[in-house]
């Protein structure tokens, strides 16, 4: 089994997986500075989990609550320097189901993963830029830029606005950050 891929999706009936159904209907529509209910649900779910992963010497990468085939998952990635394993997932897990049910911030019905971020992970926070300076990147953008949509070189820079890579030949290109699909390592095999 690859490693770069494990997750362990909560405990507690035979297919390992928690479901958590919210008894409440009343739910707060009003919404604040523009922020969606899944950035707040993701948000919460960070603030929440951050105390309990460090506490056990891990990172956490990124959380997302996402809707795939009818289902809606909230989902943490963990890692570890020599990576995580399904014993650490399943740790975190354990410790962060009771904390979902007594505070019960999700009005949906979800299921609650823990997993590694793979190798293939994107880019998002700043400290991901920040570990990735001067490591080869992959960029895909939205549109074509010189007939081409995707990009491989070394991270040299970074801001709020912009991501610039250094190609073999030591020429750099700059792209601002809204035109970048995905932002992720290379990978070489």
């Amino acid at each position: 089994m690859d490693e770069s891929s494990l997750f362990f999706a909560g405990a507690g009936n035979l297919a390992g997986v928690y479901h958590y159904a919210v008894k409440t209907a009343a739910v707060n529509k009003e919404r604040k500075y523009s922020v969606s209910k899944r950035e707040v649900y993701e948000q919460k779910t960070e603030e929440l989990l951050e105390p309990i992963v460090s506490a056990l010497g891990f990172e956490l990468v990124d959380v997302e609550y996402v809707r795939e085939g009818g289902t809606w998952y909230l989902r943490a990635y963990i890692d570890k320097p020599g990576g995580i394993t399904v014993d650490d997932c399943e740790a975190v897990s354990r410790q962060f189901s009771d904390i979902l049910d007594e505070k019960d911030y999700i009005p949906d019905s979800y299921v609650f993963e823990v997993s590694s971020p793979g190798l293939g992970r994107p880019l998002k926070k700043e400290k991901d830029f920040r570990r990735s300076l001067g490591e080869e990147v992959e960029i895909r953008t939205y549109r074509a830029i010189d007939r081409q949509k995707e990009f491989t070189g070394i991270l040299k820079a970074y801001d709020e606005n912009t991501v610039t890579i250094a190609y073999e030949d030591d020429t750099e290109q700059t792209f601002e950050r809204a035109d970048i699909a995905l932002i992720r390592l290379a990978l070489d095999f």
